[in-house]
């Protein structure tokens, strides 16, 4: 945008930075008076239900005690003020004129980029339209994954070219198996989806658009979920809103369906549902809506709307002013669901690839994916000097497509009360997907190489393409120049193993071959051979792993606390399947996220994940109070609770919480 309109014609919008709990508290202290250390001190010590706004005092930390109350009295008063301007994520405007001219800017502290001193709204008050540049790291995995598929299965599709409505993607997402797939990864959508039971693309749609703050506050997403599944009658309250809501059950859920509700109910014209539209969108929403409730009101009543009907359609569009999801955005979210979830369905190896290629994106970390990967049958390799690329890369013999051969499934039943085509659902009766289709394993890249950058990487594959394959550590390190760090980060990652060196071998000889360098001659460095050590033990691998990649190829964590989690009574998540609901169990495993929605009255949830799965567990505020310092600090924990299970979604109520020790050699406290 920049280059080619030019810093006089295009600027970045600002963005308004409010004081949040922790920076109130770390300013109130350090205008109090406070040391550095200690104003750290309590702003990492905040629980994280403090972002309710005022909630700053001693409870509000985790463990409870600490904060002086002239800090948090102050700090409390502080929130929600201004503190400084930022810089829009992706906010740009154009203009005709110098934008100097028509608002004030200053330099952006990359050079060459100029920033407005107005927020978006500033902008929209005179005119100044605000796009949006935004990057989508789906789209980066999504390509990848189609080149990798057509290199190694011989099927070349394009994005748009994938088949449609196919039946097994359907079911995989019914069955909430959606690690990796755009947009219904998350733990909120994971335990919709097999009560919403997609089973055509419109259903994803409503997928991607429900679980949203605007129709969670709004009430939408229970209703919706029982008209879809026959609970209750797909029925609108007044026939003049049959235009707004009739594709959609009865319910609203989407921008475009409160502004035409609004013309349709109030006899609101384009322009007025354009001001509800952006007073939707809007940070200060809640004012500005209340200055179009009397217009709302008036206009309902001269259609015979009034009383409990016209307070549900205020509040509704109330609600919806905490960010309701565009239809347009919605649908094309939704296609992105699809192909996402269509490659982990018939290409797993390849869609794993991609995804660790992408990274940083998505909702899980790469230990994660790559776990996941492995539950359906995805080897995953470790990073080899002479077979990796600088990117993770599919390993093995080019194999046919899986899907080849078999003719795309047809478009089923048209359903015209919705207006959407929609598959035939895959019958009660049928066999559980098939995971064990063989297939290529994913190496992955020198890049994953701790203190190995993109570029250092592809320069040793170029350089191993250019001039052959490197035969020991000596002649990498004078062919490219690698000094010991590198040397040995590689060593510990194991990816020496393919020229006949185990790691502690490798570790010995990295040090001496690092003195090979590209300008001395070949063998003149302090290089000796590396003597026969010992091999490292599971234990120790999955530690060298861990540090040198990030992750561990071919184990998990929580294995290696089994026997205590078995001490304790410990079941495998993967066995919950045969527990019945309301039965109380105890787990254990790795945390991989821990979430307190606005939405969820306070209620915590905690992502839990072992060898065999994962598992979503509910804290309630009391439960979170009582074991606040384990449930908010350790990294793996052993949990208590009542099984629940509602519409083929389970998860555990916690009732107890204790910390695990993920060390072989450390005790773990256990319930006795």
């Amino acid at each position: 945008m920049y280059a080619k309109h030019g810093r006089r014609h295009a600027a970045q919008v600002a963005n308004v930075i409010s004081y949040r709990p922790r920076m109130a508290v770390r300013d109130a202290a350090k205008a109090l008076g406070y040391s550095t250390g200690q104003q750290d001190a309590w702003s990492r010590n905040l629980d994280g239900d403090a972002g309710r706004a005022g909630q700053v005092d001693a409870a509000s930390t985790v463990d409870g005690e600490g904060i002086p109350a002239q800090v948090t009295e102050l700090a409390g008063r502080l929130i929600g003020f201004p503190r400084h301007l930022g810089i829009h994520s992706g906010g740009m405007v154009i203009c005709d004129r110098p934008v100097g001219e028509v608002c004030p800017v200053e330099h952006a502290r990359m050079p060459g980029r100029t920033v407005l001193q107005w927020d978006k709204e500033g902008c929209a008050s005179i005119n100044l339209v605000k796009f949006d540049l935004l990057g989508l790291g789906m789209l980066t995995a999504l390509g990848e994954a189609l080149r990798l598929v057509g290199e190694h299965h011989g099927r070349r599709y394009t994005l748009h070219e994938l088949p449609i409505e196919d039946e097994g993607v359907y079911r995989m997402l019914c069955e909430a198996d959606s690690v990796g797939v755009f947009q219904v990864e998350s733990r909120a959508q994971m335990a919709t989806l097999p009560r919403l039971k997609p089973d055509c693309f419109y259903d994803l749609v409503v997928e991607v658009a429900l679980i949203r703050p605007g129709p969670i506050q709004g009430g939408s997403v229970h209703p919706y979920l029982d008209r879809k599944n026959g609970r209750q009658p797909a029925t609108v309250p007044h026939p003049l809103m049959q235009r707004a809501l009739g594709k959609t059950l009865g319910v609203p859920l989407f921008q475009e369906q409160l502004m035409q509700l609004a013309m349709d109910v109030a006899d609101f014209g384009p322009a007025e549902a354009d001001q509800l539209r952006r007073a939707m969108g809007s940070k200060r929403s809640d004012a500005r809506m209340q200055q179009l409730r009397a217009r709302l009101y008036e206009g309902m009543a001269g259609n015979g709307i009034t009383g409990e009907l016209a307070d549900e359609i205020f509040t509704r569009l109330s609600a919806f002013a905490n960010f309701g999801f565009p239809e347009s955005h919605a649908i094309s979210f939704a296609f992105l669901v699809y192909a996402s979830a269509y490659l982990k369905r018939y290409y797993p190896a390849a869609f794993c690839a991609a995804l660790l290629n992408a990274q940083p994106m998505g909702f899980y970390s790469p230990q994660t994916l790559v776990a996941d990967a492995r539950r359906h049958g995805v080897a995953i390799l470790r990073p080899d000097i002479n077979s990796s690329g600088a990117g993770a890369t599919l390993s093995g013999r080019q194999r046919a497509d899986p899907v080849a051969g078999r003719a795309d499934p047809a478009v089923g039943r048209a359903d015209p009360a919705v207006g959407r085509q929609c598959a035939d659902p895959a019958p009660k009766d049928a066999p559980p997907r098939q995971w064990g289709v063989a297939g290529p394993a994913v190496r992955l890249g020198l890049s994953s190489v701790r203190g190995i950058s993109a570029d250092l990487a592809e320069s040793i594959v170029a350089e191993r393409q250019a001039h052959g394959r490197y035969r020991d550590l000596a002649e990498l390190a004078r062919r490219t120049g690698l000094g010991t760090p590198a040397l040995e980060a590689l060593a510990t990652a194991g990816a020496f193993g393919g020229i006949g060196l185990t790691r502690r071998q490798a570790l010995w000889a990295a040090g001496a071959a690092a003195t090979e360098r590209p300008d001395t001659l070949p063998g003149t460095g302090s290089g000796a051979a590396a003597p026969t050590l010992p091999g490292m033990d599971a234990v120790e691998r999955i530690a060298a792993d861990v540090w040198a990649i990030g992750l561990s190829t071919d184990s998990h964590p929580a294995e290696f606390a089994r026997d205590r989690l078995d001490a304790a009574g410990a079941r495998r998540i993967g066995e919950l399947a045969g527990v019945a609901d309301g039965d109380r169990v105890t787990v254990g495993g790795v945390v991989t996220h821990r979430q307190r929605p606005s939405t969820a009255g306070g209620v915590t949830f905690v992502n839990l994940e072992d060898e065999t799965g994962m598992l979503n567990v509910i804290c309630s505020p009391g439960v979170w109070r009582a074991h606040r310092r384990t449930a908010h600090t350790a990294p793996a924990m052993l949990i208590r609770g009542r099984l629940e299970r509602a519409d083929g979604v389970t998860n555990l109520v916690a009732e107890r919480i204790a910390p695990l020790s993920l060390s072989v050699r450390t005790a773990s406290r256990d319930f006795r």
